[in-house]
């Protein structure tokens, strides 16, 4: 049984209590052992609230389990992941991995040989290692071109007080980092890596409202991220990734023999998405351990579990590691200076 320890998990909400304790609760031979919060009062309620012990620190927890995950604020990543590297504990941190290309490739060195998993858990959604498989079996021939159009509510609708450092650029959490960075991630998964690319970034919503009162507040990270590039073989990849609008997610790749038409009301790693080529696809039931949790949050997540257990028990390596996040932070880096220079630039 591997023994999990959650930085940040609260008995007040957030996204590891609601995401994360669920799908370790459906994985066999991997479970929740141990937590740490912000404060000594904070960790009583959590570990009332979650049935495990609190712990003072990262090291702490380290010491008294096989697994350590960080789902806290971006900008505390690099603080709490690298205690446990030092113990040589595997560390599974929440997506993005740190708050800039720099610091990702710091904490990738420092893990040395010590396992490491990032949150990009779309990698494990089974509807995603399907489409992969059937690009690469042929289903559209050589792939010509992939058009992604997609959006999110969040960096211009009203903005929560949890979530307001969000808006903030130097934080490392907006949406081209999370949104957007889940999004090329799961589509780099199926077309393959883009080669170079050209961007054209803009923040056009200076200020949002803050939910629950009359007051706006400024936003510096941007809400329109447009690439193209050429992805490895040849293939045209394009992207328009909107902030602050409600229409969901969509990839067309289109090939010499075909073409397949993926959707999803929001972001596709939480919500169902529906798969059209000749005809509308159904996703067959070998890629689905848990088809009880399809269509919710939870899913990625949980087949991500079952194969972080696997590759901890087992040796393998399937789940995306701290190298592949640090690739994923040079592609966006160069988004970022592309946009500021328009020139067209190699990840």
């Amino acid at each position: 049984m591997i023994s999990v320890g959650i930085v940040g998990l609260s008995a007040s909400g957030g996204w590891a209590g609601r995401a994360h304790v669920p799908a370790l609760a459906a994985v066999d031979g991997i479970e929740l052992r141990g937590l740490v919060t912000s404060s000594a009062e904070s960790g009583r309620a959590a570990s009332a609230a979650f049935g495990v012990p609190a712990y003072e620190s990262v090291s702490a927890l380290a010491r008294a389990v096989d697994l350590v995950v960080v789902t806290v604020k971006v900008p505390q990543h690099r603080e709490l992941v690298l205690p446990a590297l030092e113990l040589g504990v595997p560390v599974l941190s929440e997506w993005p991995l740190a708050l800039d290309l720099r610091q990702a490739e710091e904490l990738e060195r420092a893990a040395g040989e010590t396992p490491t998993f990032v949150g990009l858990q779309g990698r494990s959604a089974p509807v995603f290692r399907w489409l992969a498989d059937l690009v690469a079996n042929g289903y559209v021939g050589d792939v010509l071109s992939a058009t992604v159009v997609a959006s999110t509510e969040g960096w211009g609708s009203p903005a929560s007080e949890r979530m307001r450092y969000t808006l903030d650029r130097e934080n490392g959490a907006t949406m081209l980092t999370i949104a957007f960075g889940h999004a090329i991630d799961t589509v780099s998964m199926v077309v393959g890596e883009l080669d170079d690319v050209v961007a054209t970034t803009a923040t056009r919503r200076a200020q949002v409202p803050l939910a629950g009162t009359e007051a706006t507040i400024p936003m510096t990270a941007e809400d329109q991220v447009a690439i193209s590039g050429t992805v490895t073989g040849g293939a045209i990849l394009s992207a328009h990734y909107r902030g602050g609008v409600k229409s969901g997610f969509s990839l067309l790749v289109d090939g010499t023999e075909g073409s397949l038409e993926i959707s999803a009301p929001s972001h596709p790693g939480l919500a169902p998405v529906t798969v059209r080529g000749a005809g509308e696809l159904t996703l067959p039931g070998a890629y689905d351990a848990f088809p009880q949790l399809a269509g919710t949050p939870v899913h990625a997540l949980a087949h991500a579990y079952a194969a972080i257990r696997d590759d901890l028990t087992r040796g393998t390596t399937v789940v995306p590691d701290f190298a592949h996040a640090v690739k994923r932070h040079r592609l966006l880096d160069a988004i970022q200076r592309s946009a500021a220079t328009g020139q067209r630039v190699r990840p």
